[in-house]
């Protein structure tokens, strides 16, 4: 599917979701590396108190303070940017909020010892949601006159919850409705709102190409399509293993019809002694390969009928360290992160 401009052209916020277990964290951490090419700034957010980011970039447990934690591969016309993170939890970004508007740091502070803030984000839930996502909002608009652009971040990266939360999470105006009508709470929601609702916020989506990350994914992005101007982006296929085949033979292996003397042939050839039945093993194997290329195929389609653009991230089969996250974040810059 052809590259959508609007997923990155004047896009300040992206909001990174997914179903557990598709790689979420990683593809935000790639992501906000592939932004940062070509001496940007970004800051990377998590908001869900898992250090995952201080996991992935194999640094220390972060505090709620931004730090910078790792340095963006050039681009070909630039040198690199930094990656900046942030663990924002709800009581450090209510006494900050206190603090920002009603110099009230030390009313906070004594307000989340007490568990006040445990009480109220107890009856009104969606508070704790105001807190986070205005805190990404602040970091969008912070400005810095001696950059270009005038801004301190030229993107912010958030790690969001998982998909099946993700339309609650950002529609805090509404989730915030019940508790205040007006006042400087529900201004705060206001502002976040607009922030969240324009042009320079999308939702990317992470998958596999399995059918419940899949279904969960289309129902994540048919919910944002409901909220009034909350923008769904792209789609990004993590792990994606494609199985290099021409469609007749993928499909005659998915049967299981091979050429048992041509596999033993290419054993021989390789130097490889087949009286153990390695071809056997092997065309076994490359079955069931085949059924899962085939399974994910039919995966992709339905992602592609959702009429948002795919980008595919490869599967790294030596597992994930930093320099796989720099391998995932040059594919992105690749299909057009930048």
């Amino acid at each position: 599917m052809t590259t959508r401009d609007t997923d990155w052209d004047g896009v300040r916020l992206h909001v990174v979701t997914g179903k557990g277990g598709t790689g979420k964290t990683t593809v935000a951490g790639a992501l906000a590396l592939a932004l940062a090419s070509g001496g940007k700034k970004v800051l990377l957010m998590e908001v869900e108190g898992r250090q995952g980011i201080a996991q992935l970039f194999d640094v220390p447990p972060l505090p709620y303070a931004e730090r910078r934690i790792a340095i963006a591969a050039g681009s070909p016309s630039g040198q690199g940017g930094d990656v900046f993170a942030l663990v924002a939890d709800p009581e450090s970004a209510l006494v900050e909020y206190l603090e920002m508007f009603y110099s009230l740091r030390h009313a906070g502070t004594a307000m989340t010892k007490l568990g006040v803030m445990d009480f109220a984000t107890t009856i009104a839930p969606g508070l704790r949601d105001v807190l986070l996502t205005g805190k990404a909002a602040e970091a969008v608009r912070r400005k810095d006159a001696s950059r270009p652009g005038g801004r301190v971040y030229d993107a912010v990266v958030m790690d969001a919850p998982p998909t099946g939360r993700i339309g609650r999470f950002l529609n805090v105006t509404a989730e915030v409705s019940g508790l205040a009508k007006v006042g400087p709470i529900r201004g705060h929601a206001d502002s976040v709102q607009k922030v969240i609702r324009s042009p320079q916020t999308v939702v990317h989506f992470v998958t596999v190409l399995e059918e419940m990350p899949v279904q969960e994914t289309l129902d994540g992005i048919a919910e944002l399509r409901e909220l009034d101007a909350i923008r769904p982006g792209g789609i990004i296929v993590n792990m994606a293993r494609p199985l290099a085949l021409p469609p007749d033979e993928l499909e005659a292996a998915s049967e299981g019809v091979l050429d048992f003397d041509q596999l033993a042939l290419g054993l021989k050839a390789a130097g490889l002694d087949d009286s153990l039945g390695l071809a056997a093993g092997l065309a076994a194997e490359l079955s069931e390969q085949a059924r899962t290329a085939l399974a994910q195929d039919v995966q992709s389609q339905r992602l592609a009928a959702a009429g948002q653009p795919c980008y595919k991230l490869p599967w790294i089969s030596d597992g994930m360290d930093l320099a796989g996250l720099y391998r995932l974040a040059a594919s992105l810059r690749s299909q057009g992160a930048a």
